[in-house]
């Protein structure tokens, strides 16, 4: 793992605790924990397989519901390793076996969810830190078009969901509450570097 790369999972696990607030996610003990995310350490996802659903792995989905079981395989027979508890969460698919999707959330965590608790809808954790230079990033500006010199509309929390709108590889369009506008990629989890987003 690189440099950032570390320096990066680092941050999500110092704002571990933050993000449980944020995200509202229930911990229940076991040793489900798993690598970061390639995105986080590569910053693009690795090459897509098409599967049974004919969509590429890895793939970003959200939550559709305010509490969804993390099991430790694809069945209701595996235990619960973690309850996510905050609809709209982004989650990266990595795996599909039937009606079961393995997947991992922005700290590296995975397990298996039911298909039917996600949804293609695009969003986003403001990210704790910058792709890019592996620095932690407390607050990340929304600006009112994609320039580092537009005017900012709001200053938005790390942890924070937001909703994509569009995303055009370097720069994407978020609401966030009653907030709308622009935000670098690299700042945020749950969309890959430069992945055009419509």
């Amino acid at each position: 793992m690189t440099t950032s790369g570390r320096q990066g999972a680092t941050a999500w696990r110092t704002l571990g605790r933050c993000l449980v607030a944020s995200a509202m996610l229930t911990f229940v003990p076991t040793s489900a924990h798993a690598q970061p995310s390639p995105q986080s350490a590569a910053g693009q996802p690795a090459a897509g397989i098409p599967q049974a659903t004919g969509l590429p792995l890895p793939r970003f989905v959200s939550l559709k519901s305010d509490k969804v079981n993390l099991r430790n395989g694809p069945g209701t027979d595996y235990p619960t390793s973690w309850v996510f508890r905050h609809a709209g969460l982004p989650l990266e698919v990595i795996k599909e076996f039937e009606g079961w999707r393995q997947v991992r959330d922005a700290e590296g965590t995975t397990g298996w969810v039911i298909q039917s608790f996600l949804s293609g809808r695009r969003t986003a954790l403001i990210s704790p830190w910058d792709v890019k230079t592996g620095q932690q990033i407390p607050r990340v500006s929304i600006r009112s078009d994609d320039s580092q010199s537009s005017r900012v509309v709001a200053d938005v929390e790390a942890g924070v969901i937001a909703n994509i709108l569009s995303c055009d590889g370097a720069w994407c369009l978020l609401a966030v509450d009653q907030f709308r506008g622009y935000v670098e990629q690299t700042k945020l989890w749950g969309v890959y570097s430069r992945e055009v987003v419509k």
